[in-house]
């Protein structure tokens, strides 16, 4: 059984490491409050965004388009959205898995675009090939960012590096729920059940002005940058929520243990008086 002072030892340890995770706790509920205005500001665009492009889609029918063929290489782009601290419950790990577990890539053909330390360390050490990234952009997302980093896979796919392009984030749903997502960006694809709702309904026949080629070089590159940097916010407002929620669990825990270290050191307390009157009786029977 500990000492007395061992037990006293760790509870002093413990109740230190609790107020750090309390004040972690209060830090990460701000940033939470102020990350979860941007995401529900962006959303709507972000939707709409994503709405038009596929209804536009849906109606014109098949094109012949760089940006909705695939690419000669077999190559994948994933961008990989992380943070650059841990102590975020499963926030990180969970982003990972998705394209780790994926039973159909292989690994030598995944090219990782990884915004975040902790996930660019992850995939360096799986042995995937990493792009090197600025990880700040997951600090404060702007859309400058996203649009510089588009502009690069964008780059990337109409010179034949890669074949396709994906993005993997964590969806923000509410403080308590994240959901890691794997979106496909480019070859941009739509629901073909869209199409068959389209031609139930009279509408106009979709015209493009200038031509549908240019249209879409115009129209699908923006649609790629607002899709990150969708994802970028509502990868903020989950990686908050997430941690917020580690340091809580974290924080009752500690206040678990507390209460059983205390318990032991009343126990090993009482002990010791039993054990010193039982010597001082014996003592003094001897005595007499």
């Amino acid at each position: 059984m500990a000492s007395m002072r061992d037990i006293k030892r760790r509870r002093s340890s413990i109740q230190g490491t609790q107020q750090i995770t309390k004040a972690m706790k209060l830090v990460s509920t701000v940033k939470l409050q102020r990350a979860r205005a941007n995401a529900e500001r962006s959303k709507e665009y972000f939707t709409c965004m994503y709405d038009t492009v596929n209804s536009i889609l849906s109606r014109v029918g098949h094109l012949e388009h760089k940006y909705l063929l695939p690419g000669a290489s077999r190559k994948k782009a994933v961008v990989v959205i992380t943070s650059n601290r841990g102590l975020a419950g499963g926030y990180n790990s969970n982003v990972v898995k998705l394209v780790t577990k994926n039973q159909q890539w292989n690994r030598e053909d995944v090219v990782v675009y990884a915004l975040g330390n902790k996930g660019r360390e992850a995939f360096v050490r799986y042995g995937y090939s990493v792009k090197e990234c600025e990880n700040d952009i997951v600090e404060s997302p702007a859309y400058a960012d996203a649009m510089a980093l588009s502009q690069e896979l964008l780059r990337a796919f109409s010179e034949g590096e890669v074949g396709e392009i994906y993005l993997a984030y964590t969806a923000f749903r509410n403080t308590v729920s994240h959901v890691p997502t794997l979106l496909k960006l480019l070859p941009v694809e739509y629901d073909p059940g869209e199409e068959e709702k389209q031609e139930t309904k009279a509408e106009a026949i979709m015209n493009f002005e200038p031509e549908d080629t240019e249209t879409l070089d115009l129209l699908l590159p923006k649609y790629m940058t607002s899709l990150i940097y969708g994802a970028l916010v509502e990868s903020v407002a989950s990686e908050n929520g997430a941690r917020m929620q580690a340091m809580d669990s974290a924080t009752s825990n500690a206040e678990e243990m507390i209460s059983d270290l205390a318990l032991k050191y009343n126990r090993a307390r009482q002990g010791s008086i039993t054990q010193e009157l039982t010597e001082i009786i014996a003592g003094a029977e001897a005595l007499g």
